[in-house]
């Protein structure tokens, strides 16, 4: 099942050198997640093949315009395109309301039911469970109210080995009792354990998103052992007076946060208009933590299924 988060605005604050502001794409398996939504958001769904009636849920990380002044475009573009699907949308409180007054105000609606969710910014909490992913929100630290997300894998069901089917003669009702992870009693009385019946579990993925946040040392805990994590870099540590002063981070900080929590790999974003390479930021945070990559517009990083091989 596919397991992919795809940048499709790099920059920061306002678009600059062809980069465009915050937006993503989380897709896990059929479901897809937009986290922020800055301005020109479908513009780069249009370019990079976007499916925007797939996207069932919208997390804002805060509500600075760089992260989701393209909200109000996106959703009138989908009651145009007549959706029907209710949408989802989680942010920090006043979202909503601002929505509110442009749909008031301009004397439109929409033909789909939204839903906001006001998260409090101060808690760790679960906002979202489906049916594959469980998602948690958490606090960062900048000039407005800031979120996080964290999205965990459920785990998958079990592969049967093959031959263990025609070798038992199983029944539908025994393949499903086997793939949630039971044991098998035959006929006789035999109890089959089922390790000896399926392949080694998938070990379930998780993807951090750390939006606008300054250098934050007690998300270590809750991001320990995340498969991918997208921190921001707006700045090099050349700059770190001015990261502290915005309540940013340097692609230094970081990395030193994916090396603290041991994460598979760092993702940095986030790039400030004052650096026209954005490859500056690789070159100061690998040294740091080697498995770091550059978030580029409409590239998909994707987390492979791996086996746990314990059993």
């Amino acid at each position: 099942m596919e397991f992919t988060f795809t940048p499709l605005g790099v920059s920061a604050a306002q678009p600059a050198y062809g980069r465009h502001l915050a937006a993503h794409i989380l897709s896990v398996g059929p479901e897809s997640f937009l986290l922020d939504c800055g301005e020109g958001t479908q513009f780069q769904f249009n370019t990079h093949g976007i499916k925007r009636n797939r996207i069932g849920h919208v997390f804002i990380s805060h509500l600075h315009g760089d992260h989701f002044f393209g909200l109000i475009g996106l959703l009138n573009s989908l009651g145009m395109n007549d959706r029907k699907e209710p949408l989802c949308v989680y942010a920090p409180p006043g979202l909503e309301e601002i929505i509110e007054v442009q749909f008031r105000i301009t004397q439109s609606g929409l033909p789909f039911p939204l839903h906001f969710q006001a998260l409090d910014p101060s808690l760790v909490e679960k906002i979202l469970e489906t049916e594959h992913v469980e998602v948690h929100s958490f606090p960062l630290a900048h000039r407005a109210p800031t979120l996080g997300f964290l999205f965990r894998e459920k785990q998958i069901p079990l592969n049967i080995i093959p031959d263990a089917i025609d070798r038992y003669g199983l029944t539908f009702e025994q393949i499903r009792a086997v793939k949630a992870g039971e044991e098998l009693r035959l006929s006789d009385g035999r109890l089959i354990p089922n390790t000896e019946l399926t392949l080694p579990p998938y070990r379930p993925r998780s993807f951090a998103y750390c939006s606008d946040t300054a250098y934050k040392e007690d998300l270590v805990p809750l991001l320990k052992g995340v498969d991918l994590l997208y921190h921001e870099s707006t700045f090099l540590e050349k700059d770190a007076e001015m990261a502290a002063i915005t309540l940013h981070s340097t692609a230094a900080q970081a990395a030193r946060i994916a090396k603290l929590a041991g994460v598979g790999t760092l993702l940095l974003g986030h790039y400030s208009a004052r650096y026209p390479d954005a490859g500056v930021f690789l070159e100061e945070a690998k040294p740091i933590f080697p498995n770091t990559l550059l978030s580029e517009e409409g590239k998909a990083v994707e987390i492979p299924l791996t086996r746990s091989g314990l059993r």
